[in-house]
């Protein structure tokens, strides 16, 4: 399904935080225009070429790849702010699809890294190894830690991303969660349930999520 172009983003719960002083966005203003999506659209797939940058207004973007067996494993979560689709090579080594209704600036990456003096091709690429590094601790914290270990670092690392110490509206659902973090949904809800009931985390809803004890959460993060 192709991108539709809209005046406005959708209302949504989550908040919109972009870094204005960020060079990179600021380009994207320059050369971009403004595209919406809705929930679970592709905004690009695996082993297309990668010819635009994205900067996330508003919503959630999740990076994928389908494993051989049909699984899926998310890579990533995009949020307000963020930038993806900056690769190391010309192709894109995952796919991205919107989590929800989702609004991003959309540029052709030439024409954001042709700044004359060659330092926007530079951020770009320090992006793009800052986002390869991220994959890498990710994958570290699937081998290394517990189910609780990982649902307390998600919900903290969150919370820090969205600049939300305390009340969290989660803009993907517990399916998600359990794909970007190795688990069955079954063993991210029971684990919600268990951080409920030793009073870590107060659940209101399906989506929000209050921090009760955000120094006990992060202790099982250390």
């Amino acid at each position: 399904m192709p991108a539709r172009s809209i005046k406005s983003p959708p209302t949504i719960k989550t908040p919109v935080v972009i870094d204005h002083s960020s060079p990179e966005i600021d380009r994207l203003r320059l050369v971009g225009m403004t595209r919406g999506y809705v929930g679970g659209q592709e905004v690009f797939g695996e082993g297309e070429r990668a010819n635009n940058v994205y900067s996330v207004i508003s919503g959630a973007v999740r990076s994928f790849r389908v494993l051989a067996d049909g699984r899926r494993q998310i890579l990533d979560f995009y949020l307000p702010g963020d930038m993806f689709g900056v690769e190391i090579g010309p192709d894109h080594g995952a796919g991205a699809e919107s989590v929800d209704d989702v609004v991003l600036l959309v540029a052709r990456r030439l024409l954001v890294a042709d700044d004359g003096d060659g330092a926007m091709t530079r951020r770009l690429l320090r992006l793009a190894k800052d986002d390869l590094r991220r994959s890498h601790d990710h994958v570290l914290t699937l081998g290394r830690r517990t189910a609780c270990e990982r649902v307390a670092s998600f919900l903290n690392d969150l919370a820090a991303r969205l600049e939300r110490p305390r009340s969290l509206d989660l803009p993907m659902g517990r399916q998600d969660i359990a794909d970007y973090l190795g688990l069955t949904i079954e063993t991210v809800s029971r684990t919600f349930t268990r951080f409920q009931t030793i009073g870590l985390i107060q659940m209101h809803g399906r989506r929000t999520v209050e921090l009760s004890r955000p120094n006990a959460l992060s202790a099982l993060c250390a």
